[in-house]
This record gives C-alpha cells, structure tokens and sequence, in this order.
C-alpha cells in the first residue's frame, strides 16, 4: 500500500472537482451571493441545514455570518438549524427525523429568509422537508447539491438556486461546498461592506 500515492491521489481528485465545478458555477454562486446579501441587507435572515458533515458545513455558514468572515463587520443573521440537540432530538423523538429542521424553520423562518439547504445527494429527507417548508413560508431557497442533484434539484423552484458540486464521491462534494460557503461570504461581504 502506497500511502504518499494515497494522498496525492486525494489532491489530485479534489483539484479536479474544483475546476469541473468551476466550470459551471461561477453566474449561478454570484447570483446567490447577490440574492443573501440583499436579503439580509433588508433584514431577513439566512437559515441553513444537512445532515453530518453537511450539518457543519451548515454550522460553518452560520459562523461566519454572525461572527466575521475576513474582514471586520457587523454580525449578520445566520442560523443553523442543526445545532440545538434538545430541539432535535425531541422534533425526532415525538415526530419523525424526516421533520426536524421543517418544524424548526416553520417556527423560525419568514417571507424574506433564505433556506441554505445542503445534501451532497440531493435525496435527504429532512432537507427535503425543509425546502417545502421554505417554499410555502414564500423564503427562497439556495440548494447545494452533488452527483446529479437528486431529488432537491427536482424540487426547486424557479427562483431558487441549485448550487452543484460536478463530482459523485461525497468527501469531494463536501470539499467544494466548503469553497462555495466561503464564495458566498466574500460575496456578502464585498457587496455589503465593501473594502475602501
């Protein structure tokens, strides 16, 4: 077993999701950029939510928006509905795990809000719920996706974003959700606080 052939191998295949992804994505993560910054610009909030690594990918958007990202600003409203345990695991315990980031964001979320809803599949269930929440509370809805997109690609409307990761392995897609989350916040940043 070559362990150092390993791990280049691992550069090599997250470089190339990254410029496959680029590829195509440049228009569509501006427009989202564009899209959270006028929504918060107007006082709505920016709520996100997946399930393991996708659950701190969303924990990580939230960080950024409500501490910093590269520069100093006001904090910005940015929730991750997958972070209170006592609220998930009851949501999970008295209903169905299918429901709890829906039940959350029917409590917490407004016409003006955006969902972030990340599944590297685009087939998890609770996102899915989650996004028809969204949908019928009239917020917009940014989508990051994977592989084919799913059935959340399916699922969005025509104002919503689908943000896709060109590749199938998950460790890949997670890794350009990463570099997505970090474009929308310059973004956000650059729009709403540009540097002198």
């Amino acid at each position: 077993m070559n362990l150092e052939a390993r791990i280049r191998q691992h550069f090599t295949d997250s470089l190339k999701a990254k410029t496959d992804t680029l590829a195509h994505c440049v228009p569509t993560l501006s427009r989202a950029g564009e899209l959270m910054a006028a929504r918060l610009k107007a006082g709505g909030k920016i709520l996100s939510c997946g399930n393991g690594g996708s659950a701190g990918d969303a924990q990580h958007l939230s960080s950024e928006l409500l501490n910093r990202f590269e520069r100093e600003r006001p904090s910005l409203a940015g929730i991750a509905l997958s972070t209170d345990t006592g609220t998930l695991t009851s949501i999970a315990n008295d209903y169905s795990y299918d429901e709890v980031f829906a039940k959350q964001l029917r409590a917490l979320g407004r016409p003006g809000d955006i969902l972030v809803g990340i599944s590297t599949s685009g087939n998890s269930t609770n996102v899915l719920r989650a996004v028809e929440a969204a949908q019928q509370l009239n917020m917009s809805v940014i989508a990051l996706t994977g592989r084919d997109g799913g059935k959340l690609a399916v699922q969005l409307r025509k104002d919503d974003i689908e943000l896709r990761a060109q590749h199938s392995v998950t460790a890949r897609i997670q890794e350009v959700h990463l570099v997505f989350i970090h474009c929308l916040c310059d973004l956000i940043d650059e729009i709403l606080y540009p540097a002198s």
